[in-house]
């Protein structure tokens, strides 16, 4: 069963799409084009006028996104009809072209702080949305039967999803139910408070937590979180995650970038997760996303793009070049198609749009330690573009699944210089083992051996484009039966106010329930660190 198919979308600029109106939310055009080397976004809305923005702060980076865009074909069992229109059915609806991927489930809005920049809102609601432990094991089976792929990753949110009443027995659950990756979006206070806490989570089940780190300055704490002395609690949680036996506990970075505030250490973040790369498995990074009004000055001075972070990253550090570096997020499900074509079984594909997010691995050489880009030794533009033939002529689909990974085997090996890989890594065998077994162990060794950085930048009002949401393989599920694409969820059509209030209760109500526990969860940790944080490595 082939589950990728060739992109509808018009490659190359200018080029027209639909978005909304910040303001009245109304379905409206916009324009994408070049201007100085940036990629900007207009729209006009007949009422509120028009709307200028960034949405790419590299034209060179944008256009080579584009190359490998591919859709998906969606989902055979969507939960919603379509009857108001893109993006007001989510749920998701059968316009809907990507399956789910990464499904985030909230736990609750409660937090242990209150985030200036926080697009969930969490503790200004004025209510408390919590579901019970049977409701969220209900979501959570819902992903699981979801067609032609079940939901093979679970990220557990909120508000601070760590001091959810049932934190614990809804890890237990995800794993029972069979997901192949349990994660959780933390800010890492309960991590560093509790020494334990990191291990129960490995003994429920728990694989990756998702840990806030905007970077190494004070004010950038302060400014962001507003919360002095920050740094030494992520420091603590990262210690705490390398304690777990049997393994340390996956961590992966998610520093949120505010143009001016810290754009100038990104590359310094990078240095910290190589030097730490026996828990630090990846780093996120999250260009801001706007919430509220915002004028057009504002905006265009703080916006920070994918673009931005490539060109960035290229200045701060002496690994990274620049766009040939990355790759657009479809890039993966292109090689995932291989694999199930080759296993005669539908896979995950991660068919987002090109421009919702980039990624691309560093090895650290054994021995010297030098730092070395997979594009060094990989051709991977040639590797992909033939990839993509191959897939797409069939052949792989009327080959038994030796020959089958043979010849993606011999694909690989045509585009790889040996004589340029790191010392110690041997890529060929691992993409053997993941080709003739395309199992999580397979790709879990080619992990455990890299550095992933990544980066996804969630859309807002003022640069919403209908054909990213579209395309969202990263969705909410809620209460009520609904998979709902994250940029919808959060921004645009906006359905977390929606679901947060039809599910609620009013916080007098909430704490009848809860007697003698804390609205903020302090409640669940001492105050005060339980040892010196390790100083930082570089």
């Amino acid at each position: 069963m082939i589950i990728i198919q060739k992109s509808q979308l018009k490659k190359g600029l200018p080029k027209e799409t639909l978005s909304l109106c910040p303001e009245c939310k109304r379905i409206i055009p916009a324009t994408i084009y070049e201007e100085n080397g940036k990629v900007m976004y207009k729209k006009t809305c007949p009422e509120h006028g028009e709307f200028i923005d960034v949405y790419f702060g590299d034209v060179e980076s944008y256009l080579r996104m584009e190359r490998w865009a591919v859709d998906g074909i969606g989902v055979e069992n969507p939960n919603t009809e379509t009857k108001y229109g893109h993006p007001f059915d989510c749920g998701l609806c059968p316009y809907h072209l990507s399956h789910t991927a990464l499904a985030n489930v909230d736990l609750t809005n409660r937090c242990n702080l209150k985030c200036p920049i926080c697009f969930a809102n969490a503790n200004a609601a004025g209510f408390v949305y919590e579901p019970d432990l049977q409701t969220v094991i209900k979501m959570l089976k819902m992903l699981r039967d979801e067609r032609p792929v079940p939901t093979p990753a679970v990220q557990f949110a909120g508000g601070e999803p760590t001091i959810y009443p049932h934190f614990l027995e809804a890890v237990r659950a995800a794993r029972d139910l069979g997901f192949a990756q349990i994660q959780v979006a933390t800010n890492g206070v309960r991590l560093a408070h509790d020494p334990n806490f990191a291990q129960a989570m490995v003994d429920a089940g728990m694989h990756t937590v998702y840990l806030q780190f905007d970077g190494f300055k004070e004010e950038t704490y302060i400014k962001a979180r507003g919360r002095p002395g920050f740094l030494k609690e992520k420091l603590l949680a990262i210690e705490y995650c390398r304690r777990t036996k049997p393994k340390p506990l996956a961590t992966v970075l998610v520093p949120v970038i505010v143009r001016g505030i810290n754009d100038d250490e990104v590359g310094k973040i990078v240095d910290f997760a190589l030097a730490n790369l026996d828990v630090i498995r990846s780093v996120n990074f999250q260009p801001v996303s706007f919430s509220g009004r915002i004028n057009q000055d504002q905006r265009i001075k703080g916006r920070y793009t994918i673009g931005d972070l490539i060109r960035d990253l290229a200045e701060q550090t002496d690994y990274l070049d620049g766009p040939e570096d990355f790759f657009p997020i479809p890039a993966a499900a292109i090689l995932s198609e291989l694999v199930s074509q080759i296993a005669k079984e539908p896979k995950v594909a991660f068919t987002t749009h090109p421009h919702c997010g980039s990624a691309t691995y560093l090895f650290k050489e054994q021995g010297s330690g030098r730092i070395i880009s997979i594009a060094r030794f990989l051709d991977a533009d040639g590797l992909l573009d033939e990839a993509l033939e191959l897939v797409q002529s069939g052949e792989l689909q009327k080959m038994g699944k030796i020959r089958g990974a043979l010849k993606a085997y011999q694909l690989v090996k045509k585009y790889l210089d040996t004589s340029k890989a790191p010392k110690g890594v041997n890529l060929l065998s691992m993409l053997k083992s993941v080709f003739m077994k395309g199992d999580k162990s397979s790709l879990g060794e080619f992990h455990w051996r890299t550095l992933f950085i990544g980066t996804m930048h969630f859309q807002d009002l003022y640069n919403y484009d209908l054909e990213r949401v579209r395309r969202c393989v990263i969705h909410y599920t809620t209460p009520d039966g609904r998979i709902i694409p994250f940029c919808s969820y959060n921004t645009g059509a906006e359905f977390r106010t929606e679901v947060e209030k039809k599910f609620g209760i009013s916080i007098e109500e909430w704490q009848k329930k809860h007697p003698g526990m804390d609205l903020m969860g302090r409640d669940l940790y001492p105050e005060e660190l339980p040892e010196e944080p390790p100083e930082l490595k570089f």
